[in-house]
């Protein structure tokens, strides 16, 4: 896993800005276009195309950005182009992320210019996560590929999060937690230190987690108990 930080995510040296596409026209997408754009703020680096989505939008363009086409469409793009996905939900951006075939396309990483992230607090990060406004980690932590923390998530010290979670708005995960492939937290959901959650589980909104939760099932509640089970995926 690549190990990025705060100072890698920007065009430090100020040369041209990058191509860059969303996956997802929806009001996720429209947030990563506002993540973007206050990036670009700060130092100019990415240049969106457009947004692609197989659902077409009731309009031609976005708060100004064109919609391009479905994810066909942009796995024929004949040029290098840099891709953030916006899909909420875990298991939709891990398979949108599945069916991204083209070789010119590479992952963006995208952090808020007001979240802290520095060397020497080890925190490493897998390619095409999205970090929004006003989270906080603090050390000694690892987030796997595509993970998306929304707006005011905590991650407290050596926890793990791995490919595709998502947390939704000001999701806490307590230090040590490991949360596996797949989990999705719900708005104000917390997970309390050193416990585990399985692949693909989902825990509800404001749901406290204080025991460890198997896979593939739905939790609620505080504390957190299991009332659904899903079918596994093979």
């Amino acid at each position: 896993m690549t190990q990025l930080f705060f100072s890698d995510l920007y065009n430090a040296e100020g040369g041209p800005t990058q191509p860059i596409a969303i996956v997802g026209a929806g009001g996720l997408g429209r947030e990563v276009l506002l993540l973007i754009r206050q990036l670009n703020e700060v130092q100019p680096t990415w240049d969106v195309i457009g947004f692609f989505d197989d659902q077409t939008p009731a309009a031609s363009a976005i708060h100004g950005v064109p919609y391009r086409g479905t994810i066909h469409d942009l796995n024929e793009w004949p040029e290098p182009l840099h891709v953030t996905v916006a899909v909420g939900s875990s298991r939709s951006r891990a398979a949108v992320v599945q069916r991204l075939s083209n070789p010119q396309l590479s992952f963006a990483t995208l952090v808020h210019p007001g979240v802290m992230l520095r060397p020497y607090q080890h925190v490493s990060l897998g390619e095409g996560c999205i970090i929004s406004q006003q989270c906080v980690l603090t050390t000694d932590i690892t987030l796997g590929r595509h993970v998306l923390l929304n707006l005011g998530c905590t991650i407290g010290h050596d926890a793990v999060l791995e490919d595709f979670c998502s947390l939704m708005p000001h999701a806490n995960v307590g230090g040590g937690a490991h949360l596996a492939p797949e989990v999705y937290l719900g708005t104000n959901a917390t997970v309390i230190q050193q416990v585990q959650v399985g692949p693909r589980t989902v825990v509800g909104a404001g749901a406290v987690v204080v025991r460890q939760l198997p896979a593939d099932c739905t939790a609620v509640g505080v504390p957190a108990t299991v009332v659904k089970q899903h079918t596994a995926v093979s």
